[in-house]
């Protein structure tokens, strides 16, 4: 099963929408909820990443019997420093970012600490595609 979400830089009323609508969907699934949390908290740090950083996103979900493959990629000013970016507390979110009580730099360290599988691509002045997947079994 696949499903695809659009997300808009800047638009915080619908960040979480997209982790929501995959926690309804693996519930219906019947997937244990150990699992669903781990999905959820990766997914809604990096769709929340996407919001706050990125010009405009994409999110494509892929659910297979045994796992979970979460594909986020986005336009924006990408990572120049992937490495200093994973540090817990490490944060370039703008100061209206973090009145709204986002970017307090543990996203990146939150999504690999759910995943079993995570990996980072990113280009400077292009965007960054993160690859996370979820053993379901």
């Amino acid at each position: 099963m696949t499903t695809a979400f659009s997300i808009e830089g800047g638009d915080f009323t619908r960040a979480g929408f997209a982790s929501s609508q995959v926690k309804k969907i693996l519930k219906q699934l019947n997937v244990d909820p150990a699992i669903i949390k781990r999905v959820v908290v990766a997914l809604y740090e990096a769709e929340v990443n996407i919001v706050a950083h990125a010009y405009r996103g994409e999110i494509n979900v892929l659910i297979e019997p045994d796992y979970i493959l979460m594909v986020l990629t986005d336009d924006g000013p990408g990572i120049p420093d992937i490495e200093q970016a994973m540090r817990r507390g490490y944060s370039t979110a703008s100061a209206k970012v973090r009145e709204m009580g986002f970017g307090a730099g543990m996203g990146l360290a939150n999504i690999s600490d759910n995943a079993d599988e995570f990996t980072i691509q990113s280009e400077v002045e292009k965007g960054t595609i993160l690859s996370i997947k979820i053993m379901i079994s």
